[in-house]
């Protein structure tokens, strides 16, 4: 490969290196923003004809490493290296010219373009007349040589997720990168869009290709890499062949402490005497919804009893939210009936739901859940009954008894919420919600929605430990997660949404990957689209 140091030289790229050469390295480099190191000193080989992931929990630092390999970010201390010799990346396009391409988690798409012109748009190498069935044609055979099909003339807005994810890997793949980064590539892909991912992953390796496969999921790191560099705190804490390695031991790497990673169930689920003869804590009868003349949620049939994990999986934008907003009472639905533990709270707002027996903690805890502004302790009092006056030296103690048990890390029961990480804030929500659970003067339902995002697998482990404690002592606990893996860990029964429907229901352990995976795309067993 040969190219100029400078914006206004010329760079080209060459033929791809030989499998194993190294195509792509950081050498010590540091990145700091304002108040924070994010890469301290880091080394980093890619070699070609390689999957090398880059494994942490959010703010490992994996992200901001990617964002200076691809010439986003430029290095404060260090250097890259292309090839093996030095190059200074100032900005993507510069990246590309060198054969370096991302695909970033969240996409680039101009909706109202076909696939052909999403795929040319912005690339300088691109002739002033352009001959489109030249580019469909080319772009067809990039798409059928790694495994990627695509429509050149489909408009991006009527493509599903793990199409326009296609989209972005031709995109590159046409301006001619031979390095690529993927960033949490299977966040909004179904089990069946994550293994063509995996394929195609391959197919392109097979080439010659290097792929930087950017993920914080165990399962499928040992399942498509070759090798894994594991980040935490911007440093580099470890790096191991995938085939001499197990997911335990990355986790280990992950947070430097053993962890436990068993599924729990609920020992009296779906049983005698499992709580289903009181009837359901929370139930859902018919809820429609329709939101800017859209329906959202259409018919939704839903229970959960005491004693039992109930887990609403889906691909983003399926419902999830709208559906934990309605049964929360925080949106009144357009039609059906919602009851929590036997009352008819339906369109009576957040105060009946929570008056019934209601407790709900929300996916954004410092917008919806606390008040950033407010201390831990008046955080703590803010869903209580309403009560002229307040006995805070006792809300004070209730706070310390909390942070003591939840092992919350603050300066004290006076401290701001705004001051806490997201894996304290959740904790301090869950002491909250969670309160009284097995006295009688408890929660008869709970409803979380994503418990464990943002978290490291410490906090997380810890906060699925919470939710298991409060099935065994009775609680009826509904999950709502775009994490597949969270809602098969947690769940005893699993519903899933596609556009606002249930598209199937059943106990955890008995629907299989591949009927879980058709029914977040929209397939029915028989090969029928679902209703919606």
């Amino acid at each position: 490969m040969t190219s100029g140091d400078h914006p206004g030289e010329t760079a080209t790229v060459s033929s791809p290196p030989s499998r194993g050469v190294v195509a792509l390295a950081a050498r010590r480099v540091t990145k700091r923003f304002p108040g924070v190191v994010a890469n301290d000193e880091v080394d980093f080989e890619l070699r070609a004809g390689e999957v090398h992931t880059l494994l942490g929990e959010n703010g490992a630092g994996k992200s901001t490493l990617a964002a200076l390999l691809c010439g986003l970010y430029q290095p404060d201390d260090g250097h890259i290296e292309r090839g093996g010799q030095p190059v200074r990346l100032r900005s993507p396009r510069e990246g590309l010219a060198r054969g370096i391409g991302m695909v970033h988690q969240h996409f680039r798409l101009v909706e109202r373009f076909t696939v052909a012109e999403n795929v040319v748009l912005g690339d300088p190498a691109q002739p002033a007349l352009l001959r489109r069935a030249d580019i469909e044609a080319r772009v067809a055979e990039i798409g059928e040589r790694f495994g990627l099909p695509v429509d050149p003339r489909a408009r991006v807005s009527s493509l599903t997720v793990g199409q326009r994810q296609r989209v972005e890997i031709v995109k590159v793949l046409y301006r001619g990168a031979e390095v690529l980064l993927l960033d949490e590539p299977t966040a909004v892909l179904t089990p069946q869009e994550a293994e063509a991912l995996f394929t195609t992953v391959r197919a392109m390796t097979a080439e010659g290709k290097a792929v930087v496969f950017i993920s914080h999921k165990l399962g499928e790191v040992m399942a498509v890499s070759d090798r894994v560099t594991v980040m935490r705190g911007g440093r580099v804490t470890g790096e191991v062949a995938t085939a001499a390695t197990s997911a335990r031991e990355l986790a280990e790497l992950m947070v430097g402490r053993p962890i436990e990673a068993e599924v729990r169930r609920g020992s009296a689920a779906g049983g005698e005497g499992d709580g289903t003869e009181a009837g359901p804590a929370l139930e859902a009868a018919g809820v429609r919804l329709v939101q800017g003349g859209q329906t959202v949620l259409d018919g939704i049939d839903l229970a959960v009893f005491p004693g039992e994990v109930v887990g609403v999986a889906g691909v983003a934008g399926n419902g999830q939210r709208e559906l934990a907003a309605v049964l929360a009472g925080i949106t009144a639905p357009t039609s059906g009936r919602v009851q929590v533990a036997g009352t008819d709270v339906t369109g009576g707002g957040a105060r009946a739901a929570r008056g019934a027996g209601l407790a709900f903690v929300p996916e954004d805890r410092l917008g919806t859940g606390l008040v950033p502004g407010l201390s831990l302790t008046d955080n703590m009092l803010l869903t209580r009954r309403r009560e002229f006056l307040v006995n805070r030296r006792a809300a004070r103690r209730e706070m310390a008894t909390a942070i003591e048990s939840f092992e919350i890390k603050t300066p004290g029961t006076e401290a701001a919420a705004r001051v806490l990480s997201g894996g304290n804030a959740q904790k301090v929500l869950l002491a909250r919600e969670l309160a009284g659970l097995g006295t009688g003067a408890g929660p008869r339902a709970i409803i979380v929605a994503s418990p464990t995002r943002g978290l490291d697998i410490g906090a997380a482990e810890m906060v699925r430990g919470l939710l298991h404690d409060a099935r065994e002592q009775g609680g009826a606990v509904l999950i709502i997660s775009e994490d597949l893996d969270e809602v098969r860990s947690l769940a005893d029964r699993m519903v899933v949404l596609y556009r606002g429907r249930v598209a199937l229901e059943g106990p955890t352990d008995e629907l299989t990957l591949e009927e879980i995976g058709l029914a977040m795309a929209g397939i029915q067993p028989e090969g029928a689209v679902a209703p919606g």
